[in-house]
């Protein structure tokens, strides 16, 4: 395939998948925003008002990126994970791996398609957000640049999932056991500061509060660790998930029998 041809067929995945999810928007786009609705009312207004300031800001104003966040990351890895299962299940994909279009077009294809719907869920929650807060930004370009890549490593990851699942609750079990808890535990609703320092700790071990930290950072100027680090990992773990994805999929993982 010359160059031409590898673009359109890359464009041609991506308008698949957006054209995927924006069919169905009332169980994709909808729920995302109803659910974020529920935790600034509940967590921002009636919690948050008893909690009083988090690192010098109102409650609501510190986890509305974190919020943001979680949006993001919840929806683009379903995305990519539910997409790319049903694509296998019902055979589609070995009709892509056989022909001319190279593997990685097909897993970029995916991940932009997994990019699209978390950054579009993440716009939704955002001026959600506008209805509880007025949001500020003390660093654009960052705050985009971090929400850009950290909806990359998890449409990777989404992919992955979807690889190495066996059936429809396979992609569901990632999700559930570590990719909550992660994010519960990544500083959406709290400061790291506030744990002893055992806990501090291991609290470094969860990639998902590098990604809050430098969000959160983008609006507010905040971060309870070094932004320069926080970048790195995330720039780190998704050159390493990219090239795993990339390699299982040339061996037809998962796809083969």
């Amino acid at each position: 395939m010359n160059a031409m041809q590898t673009l359109v067929a890359l464009w041609t995945v991506v308008l698949k998948e957006i054209k995927r999810f924006t069919r169905i928007w009332p169980q994709t786009l909808l729920p995302p925003s109803i659910t974020m609705t529920m935790y600034f009312i509940i967590f921002g207004n009636l919690i948050g008002s008893r909690i009083g300031a988090m690192d010098g800001f109102t409650y609501m104003d510190f986890i509305v990126p974190g919020l943001i966040m979680m949006a993001v990351i919840t929806n683009s890895y379903s995305n990519v994970a539910s997409s790319f299962f049903s694509n296998k299940f019902q055979r589609s994909v070995e009709e892509m791996m056989v022909s001319p279009m190279p593997s990685w077009v097909i897993l970029s294809g995916y991940i932009f398609g997994g990019m699209a719907r978390g950054l579009g869920v993440g716009l939704i929650v955002t001026l959600v957000s506008l209805f509880f807060t007025r949001l500020t930004l003390e660093h654009p370009f960052l705050t985009l640049l971090v929400v850009v890549l950290t909806s990359a490593l998890f449409s990777i990851g989404g992919f992955i999932n979807a690889l190495l699942a066996n059936k429809f609750d396979d992609i569901s079990i990632v999700p559930t056991f570590i990719l909550t808890p992660l994010t519960y535990l990544g500083g959406v609703f709290y400061s790291i500061s506030m744990l002893p320092d055992f806990w501090q700790a291991v609290s470094m071990l969860n990639p998902i509060l590098y990604m809050v930290n430098v969000f959160r950072y983008g609006f507010l100027g905040v971060s309870d660790i070094p932004v320069g680090w926080a970048l790195a990992a995330i720039v780190g773990f998704i050159l390493v998930l990219f090239v795993v994805a990339l390699k299982m999929l040339e061996r037809g993982k998962g796809i083969r029998a």
